[in-house]
């Protein structure tokens, strides 16, 4: 069944505001449009229920249901149990902690691999644990193409790798990496398996339970919920990891990594999130039982929407010489992310795209280690023009139209 785009549109706000009239938005990897059922979640948490939850009175008993709520569908959804998925204040704000848990659990003279394709967020914090004697060993993408070859990590991996950090795929090259495959090789290995969904996520939210890492992470603001990080921690991994909260939250596998405390209000409208798939789900005749049947269904629904609209526009600049696409010109191998190095540099030509009404943006989008590894300067940086299931076919006939006029 393809996705009823009118429908999709009908469920976010932003298509029917006057200022956003006439504007087609490619900026979605920096932070897609809110649905409508986390506005108004969002909207009477902080009318109805905006006091200390979980107390025995009526608003804030309802506040405590509503956070945990959120965290229940959210991880049934993604095929995880309950207690494995938290929320923090963002995911460059969990990795960190997740960094400072593994500086306390790794040894001296143990190693971690990492990407140069990840945004800093997912390889930053992990190259800081070589001040405490970890070493650090880099998995590089191919110079040309931005892919990063599994049979490259097989050669990385030894008795001595205790992690590995890759992203599901990256907020530049665009290219989905197959994280059963390589969590499959790391843990033959010995090795647990962190994986970067931001990129992904917004495309349909995975199932974490099939796919088999040991840490998921992904931001709702990009997932069209509030400004949360949301990660998943598998249970034999979160045992064992040093507790990073209060010492009284040591028991309880969603706290031990969240050492602030939780936005109330922004954790009880992430269920919006759950609601809006599930609308999605029941519009389109999805499986009326089963979470993650469920999130499945609107998965693949708003892929195969995501692929249709993207071919096309890889078919428009793949083969330009007036610029390099990076990743793959094949959509049905990435999300629909673009980045494009031009000839010159990005920022001044999203400028001209804004004047035809196209939001989009230029710059290093912090993966300066993979723009630097395939040869594109970051003070220029790239032309980056994303979407999600939510932006239809018109969108991208203009956003064609307005890239051919400027470049």
């Amino acid at each position: 069944m393809a996705l009823d785009i009118d429908f999709v549109r009908g469920q976010f706000p932003a298509f029917q505001e006057a200022s956003l009239q006439d504007q087609a938005f490619f900026e979605n990897a920096g932070g897609s449009y809110t649905c409508a059922q986390v506005i108004d979640r969002l909207t009477r948490y902080y009318t109805q229920r905006k006091v200390q939850p979980y107390a025995p009175y009526a608003a804030s008993r309802l506040a405590g249901e509503e956070m945990d709520e959120a965290r229940r569908r959210l991880a049934a959804l993604m095929g995880v149990d309950t207690d494995e998925l938290s929320f923090g204040p963002s995911t460059t704000q969990n990795t960190y902690v997740l960094a400072q848990a593994f500086r306390q659990f790794l040894n001296p003279g143990e190693a971690i691999i990492v990407t140069n394709q990840d945004h800093e967020a997912n390889t930053g914090p992990w190259r800081r644990l070589a001040e405490e004697g970890i070493e650090v060993r880099e998995w590089k993408i191919d110079p040309q193409t931005g892919h990063l070859d599994p049979s490259k990590l097989e050669e990385l991996l030894d008795e001595k790798v205790r992690l590995v950090c890759f992203p599901h795929c990256s907020n530049v090259v665009g290219e989905i990496n197959p994280v059963t495959e390589i969590t499959a090789l790391s843990h033959a290995a010995g090795a647990f398996v962190c994986v970067d969904g931001v990129s992904y996520a917004p495309h349909g939210l995975p199932n974490v339970g099939d796919l088999g890492p040991d840490i998921y992470l992904f931001s709702a603001y990009k997932t069209y919920g509030p400004h949360q990080g949301v990660m998943v921690m598998r249970r034999e991994l979160g045992a064992l990891l040093p507790n990073q909260a209060h010492y009284f939250n040591a028991d309880c596998l969603y706290k031990r990594f969240t050492p602030a405390g939780p936005d109330h209000a922004q954790v009880a409208a992430s269920a919006g999130m759950a609601d809006y798939i599930e609308t999605l789900c029941d519009h389109h005749h999805g499986p009326t039982e089963g979470a993650t049947a469920r999130g499945a269904f609107v998965h693949d629904l708003m892929r195969a929407h995501e692929v249709a609209l993207l071919q096309p526009l890889l078919d428009a600049v793949k083969d330009r010489n007036d610029l390099r696409l990076i990743g793959p010109s094949a959509a049905e191998l990435r999300a629909p992310t673009v980045a494009l190095a031009l000839n010159r540099p990005a920022e001044p030509v999203a400028k001209q795209l804004a004047e035809l009404g196209i939001m989009a943006g230029g710059g290093d989008f912090y993966a300066l280690r993979a723009l630097e590894a395939m040869g594109v300067n970051p003070n220029e940086g790239v032309l980056r023009l994303s979407f999600t299931h939510y932006t239809s076919r018109e969108e991208v006939e203009k956003l064609i139209m307005a890239l051919d006029q400027v470049l």
